[in-house]
């Protein structure tokens, strides 16, 4: 059987061997395009294996299991903690006279998020510092436990089968959260064992990850000399040595150079090309177009747009934003502008600015700026820009992804 497109073919045959022998040799059936993960880009011969657990592929890369989605319905989850301190006086206030408790506050971080990542997906999910993003891979990652709403790892219900899911996903949290007192090796060891796999392989893949991530000259050095992008280097390390189906990355490029950065999604997208299914946070407009195959742009709690990054960024009115910005502007001048030939939509940004959305950009100015002259209204600044993930949001919130 052939799977993939017509320039990228893999061969897959399936056998119906029960015990932990990969028979190669023996054409069997058929298997579902749609259940088979295929390996982009390289054209290989592939054994698939049947026992009584699950499917096993045979590749040039080892043995893996099948690729594994993950599904979130309806989550919610409301933080509960103390009131600030009172805005006169800076002390808080007795609740009554008896010395009751005061009521805490209800903090909502996520408000009915439903996602359905693909298995062998990679999956981003990009919104701005407080959007929902880390609680979400917290509660998808046995972290956090949510006030309510359901969270799947493949078939496995997060919170009813946690053990289960541990052994299924590698978690990279946003600071890194490494063992000062062993050295890079022994991390890599350490975690290995944790998961039970036996002394050679956990050494030989110790070996195979500190090469790739650039770290074997450091492998015997205390990790607490290590820079921040070592750090995050070995913590990504870490999370793959037990060979997981679905890695999660909370902001993996946050503080890197230039250099390790590159590094980093160069490995993603080869970790991602053995059938693995990667879902990372970010607010990183670059990272998730260069990343990401599809995209939930998140904002207080819940998604707010969702698709590629080209179906994304093909969805802005126009297809270029330019940020105007007047001495003074009033609605007259926004109802001339939305009368421009090409302006799809004007939106006042706020007293002085105004968000213009058009199919041109540079040959737009000057009729803006007549149009303003003739309104009374000096145009002292404008930006353009094409279209972007960061403009996709600033058009369904009206704030930037940096805010």
């Amino acid at each position: 059987m052939t799977l993939g497109s017509p320039n990228r073919q893999a061969h897959i045959f399936i056998s119906d061997c029960s015990d932990d022998e990969a028979v190669s040799s023996s054409l069997y059936e058929d298997f579902p395009l749609a259940s088979a993960p295929v390996r982009q880009g390289f054209d290989q011969s592939y054994c698939l294996r049947y026992t009584p657990k699950n499917f096993t592929l045979l590749t040039g890369w080892g043995l893996f299991c099948m690729a594994v989605g993950v599904r979130t319905s309806d989550l919610r989850k409301v933080y509960s903690s103390s009131p600030p301190l009172a805005a006169a006086g800076g002390f808080i206030a007795r609740a009554d006279a008896k010395g009751g408790k005061q009521p805490k506050a209800q903090i909502p971080a996520l408000d009915g998020l439903s996602l359905d990542v693909l298995p062998g997906e990679i999956f981003g999910l990009l919104g701005p510092n407080g959007a929902g993003k880390s609680t979400t891979v917290g509660v998808l990652t046995t972290r956090v436990r949510p006030t309510s709403g359901q969270a799947w790892i493949g078939e496995h219900d997060v919170w009813k089968e946690p053990a289960r899911v541990k052994h299924l996903i590698g978690v990279v949290p946003q600071r890194p959260n490494l063992d000062f007192s062993l050295t890079a090796r022994e991390i890599l060891i350490f975690h290995a064992a944790y998961f039970g796999i036996g002394s050679k392989q956990r050494n030989e893949r110790a070996d195979a990850l500190l090469e790739k991530f650039k770290l074997t000259e450091r492998a015997s050095q205390m990790v607490r000399g290590f820079s921040g992008g070592m750090m995050q280097r070995l913590s990504i390390a870490r999370a793959m040595m037990h060979d997981p189906q679905v890695l999660f990355l909370d902001e993996p490029s946050a503080g890197l150079d230039p250099q390790t950065r590159i590094l980093l999604w160069e490995i993603i997208r080869e970790y991602h090309q053995a059938g693995k299914t990667v879902l990372l946070t970010t607010h990183n407009m670059d990272e998730a177009d260069a990343l990401c195959q599809r995209l939930a742009i998140i904002d207080h709690g819940h998604v707010i747009a969702l698709g590629t990054p080209v179906e994304l960024k093909a969805s802005i009115p126009g297809g270029f934003l330019l940020r105007l910005r007047f001495g003074n502007q009033t609605a007259d001048l926004l109802e001339r502008l939305q009368s421009l030939a090409g302006v799809r939509e004007v939106r006042a940004a706020d007293s002085t600015g105004a968000d213009v959305y058009a199919d041109r950009g540079g040959s737009l100015i000057p009729e803006i700026a007549a149009l303003a002259a003739n309104s009374g209204a000096e145009l002292s600044d404008v930006h353009i820009s094409e279209p972007s993930l960061e403009n996709l949001f600033l058009h369904h919130t009206g704030r930037s992804l940096r805010d």
